[in-house]
């Protein structure tokens, strides 16, 4: 089996792509540098530039499926410019790649596609199902909205669609949990705000499993991309200062501060989504890291 993963040299496309070679499922990606482009048979660049509509249609030669992870980061300061590119980075590449499948009739059969938890609503009561239909207000609310609407657009060429809704993913090496852990590092760590807010995480093992799980039993339709076991912004702190070893004393940082230090994404640090992974459990999944502790154990040591 062949699969192209656009996204694949970010964080969770190199989870995604070890995996996939482990299960014996040859890689085509997607990257915007020439420079990159490897010609190993198991691993196989090719060009593309979304933003002047260019794509190296050869990509879609002997693939089945697509895994959708491409995307701005959103733990950048958001200003104006950057926000169109957080939308657009996934819009705008779903639309590229549908419209040269249409042009040169390739046979894709599934797609699995990020998404975001982001589209639920901020609550500290919600327990948010897959089945939840109301859409967050928020900037990211908005973006979620229109990304899996961008998505969807694989349906009209016969493909099966899969979405998965990522939380808040820990990894050793980028994404959140480096910068969760400086200041705690520094004997400096503190919850925000009430540090009540729900924070649904998911160990980078754990999520890349799963989209290599979804593609391969070939599902359709909306999963939560999260561990079973949500934990407060309070739990989180003072499980990583534990693990750690290291002194909890300053009091919660309030909204403010942070807004004044990180601009519009400060509210990453304090939107509430507690979210199920029943869905994904169902259909035989298993978390090797359900709960945080041994998350954190295995990513801090």
């Amino acid at each position: 089996m062949t699969v192209l993963i656009t996204g694949a040299t970010g964080l969770i496309g190199q989870e995604i792509v070890k995996q996939c070679h482990a299960e014996g499922i040859s890689v085509h990606y997607l990257t915007t540098s020439k420079s990159k482009l490897s010609t190993d048979s198991k691993y196989k660049g090719f060009y593309w530039n979304p933003k002047k509509n260019e794509i190296d249609h050869k990509c879609f030669e002997g693939v089945s499926a697509i895994i959708n992870m491409v995307g701005a980061s959103i733990s950048k300061r958001w200003s104006t410019d950057y926000k169109k590119e957080i939308l657009e980075s996934r819009t705008i590449t779903a639309q590229l790649i549908q419209d040269t499948i249409k042009t040169h009739q390739y046979k894709i059969e599934h797609v699995v596609s990020a998404s975001a938890i982001g589209i639920y609503p901020t609550s500290e009561t919600n327990y948010y199902e897959e089945n939840y239909t109301e859409v967050s207000s928020s900037f990211l609310g908005n973006v979620v909205g229109q990304w899996e609407a961008a998505v969807d657009g694989f349906k009209a060429l016969g493909c099966k669609v899969a979405k998965i809704r990522i939380g808040l993913v820990l990894a050793k090496d980028g994404g959140a949990l480096p910068e969760i852990m400086k200041p705690i590092k520094l004997g400096a760590g503190a919850a925000f705000g009430n540090g009540k807010q729900w924070q649904s995480w998911i160990h980078i093992e754990d999520l890349a499993t799963l989209f290599v799980y979804t593609l391969q039993n070939k599902f359709e339709g909306i999963y939560n991309g999260v561990a079973p076991n949500a934990v407060s912004n309070r739990e989180l702190t003072k499980v990583a200062a534990s693990v750690l070893n290291r002194p909890l004393i300053l009091p919660n940082i309030p909204k403010f501060v942070m807004k004044l230090a990180l601009g519009d994404m400060h509210i990453l640090l304090y939107e509430s989504q507690r979210v199920s992974s029943k869905k994904i459990e169902v259909k035989g999944f298993h978390f090797k890291y359900a709960n945080l502790r041994p998350a954190l154990e295995n990513l801090l040591s």
